[in-house]
């Protein structure tokens, strides 16, 4: 099976369009973050803080209005299921808890780096929540898994030059 150029700018297009409302959720607690932190600043069973003092109600919460609201404004131009509008940024944010999660369980401070797992935590949670949703289909997600991690780089390392982040990943 021969695969043209033009189908593979198509997949693209698509992958942006389906990810973006989770790119959008991922993106707005590093511009509206602060205040409580999501732990309550408790420590897990194993002694080290559960997610860190960089994931706050705010930054979690203006994620998923964000998100959703770019979810919403798809819904309307793409017809996609209108629960995607909050499913997508609702499943970003929690992958990216998660991936906090992990990371502390392994030593890694907040804003350290976790190769790989920081640059698709966020799509990977979009993913399994759009999954009963959405049509998904294999090349679509490796798609966003192949075009995320270079994003996901350049956009770090823009917030950084704009003094919105410490470190450049």
């Amino acid at each position: 099976m021969m695969v043209d150029n033009m189908d593979i700018v198509l997949l693209i297009v698509e992958a942006l369009k389906f990810i973006f409302p989770a790119y959008c959720a991922n993106a707005t607690p590093v511009l509206a973050g602060g205040g409580l932190a999501m732990d309550f600043g408790k420590n897990f069973v194993d002694g080290k803080r559960v997610f860190g003092n960089n994931k706050t109600f705010r930054g979690f919460f203006f994620g998923l209005a964000v998100g959703a609201a770019v979810g919403l404004i798809e819904w309307m131009l793409f017809d996609y299921p209108p629960l995607f509008s909050l499913l997508t940024p609702l499943g970003a944010l929690l992958g990216d808890l998660f991936a906090a999660f992990l990371k502390r369980r392994v030593g890694i401070a907040p804003g350290g780096l976790f190769p790989i797992v920081d640059q698709v935590d966020f799509v990977v949670g979009a993913i399994i929540l759009a999954l009963p949703l959405a049509t998904i289909y294999w090349e679509l997600v490796v798609a966003v898994l192949v075009i995320t991690p270079p994003i996901h780089l350049l956009t770090n390392i823009g917030a950084y030059k704009l003094k919105l982040k410490k470190n450049p990943w």
